[in-house]
């Protein structure tokens, strides 16, 4: 029987957690596919409007695009800079 060290443990919960943090990433990539989806349709639909379109849709998915990126950061902080492994 192996025995986990407390700091063994901390790491493999840090991989997991920045694992599941990275889940945030989805909803950013749906939300954006649609946001493009709906873009192209209205552009289609009145090509005078292309600009004010498009500018709004970046808008929007820049928004959008900052869960995604809370997500990253927690994973990046979780597996490089691990501030758990100093309250050992």
């Amino acid at each position: 029987m192996s025995n986990i060290t407390n700091e063994g443990l901390i790491l493999a919960c840090s991989a997991i957690g920045a694992g599941l943090a990275m889940i945030a990433g989805v909803g950013p990539g749906i939300g954006q596919g649609i946001a493009a989806g709906y873009g192209a349709s209205a552009v289609g639909r009145n090509p005078g409007a292309k600009s004010d379109i498009t500018s709004t849709m970046l808008l929007g998915q820049a928004v959008a695009e900052t869960t995604g990126l809370y997500g990253l950061a927690i994973a990046f902080i979780l597996l490089f800079a691990n501030p758990l492994l100093g309250k050992l």
